[in-house]
């Protein structure tokens, strides 16, 4: 999730009854959907000594503070481990892994009954995940091919926060309701929910 720290495990497996000596190059990027690299983000380097068909595990934490401020829109992070078996002539193995992380859910609740041409509320709550705070809040609320723009209070460290919206639907049928949530430590958090209305 978005603003917490990613804890990942590699795991070897010496699948062989020779004693081995690994040297692991670990680093982390964040990414763009198109895989091209942004920011390293983390480097490490650690050697395991696996016997007889042993298994070891490396932690790899890589903290928000590490992240935070180098992530692009598409929320992406690339992890890659090169694994080097020592005395075996140059044997390697590269392990990666893309990690997507997710937004913090805006959450839209619509009265069980909407009925056309009678106003209704609607409540949505947006959150900030981030252990610091967020400044310049704003909500895009996307309706009936209108737009209305709120601007919000700043929110605390991973405080959760609401507004009522009221609107009157004017025709029977599905009605697209988007929530677009910006601030700025990050920007286009989406919720989508689609309004059945109901003839009066």
């Amino acid at each position: 999730v978005f603003g917490k720290d990613i804890t990942l495990l590699l795991i070897l497996n010496n699948l062989s009854s020779d004693h081995k000596t690994v040297k692991v190059d670990m680093s982390a990027s964040t990414i763009l959907y198109t895989r091209r690299a942004v920011a390293e983000i983390l480097k490490a380097t650690t050697s395991v000594d696996l016997g007889s068909k042993q298994e070891k595990h490396i932690r790899l934490k890589i903290p928000y503070s590490y992240y935070g401020k180098y992530l692009t829109t598409d929320k992406r992070i690339q992890v890659t481990a090169l694994c080097e078996v020592m005395n075996m002539r140059g044997l390697k193995l590269l392990v990666e892994k893309t990690i997507i992380l997710e937004d913090t859910n805006i959450i839209i609740k619509i009265p069980r009954r909407v009925v056309a041409n009678k106003a209704v509320t609607l409540e949505i709550s947006y959150a900030n995940p981030l252990p610091e705070p967020v400044n310049r809040c704003v909500l895009l609320v996307t309706l009936m091919n209108q737009q209305v723009k709120i601007h919000l209070a700043r929110l605390a460290p991973k405080e959760r926060s609401k507004i009522y919206f009221e609107f009157t639907p004017r025709r029977t049928g599905p009605l697209q309701l988007q929530v677009d949530f910006s601030c700025d430590k990050f920007s286009h958090v989406k919720g989508f929910v689609t309004i059945a209305v109901a003839p009066a």
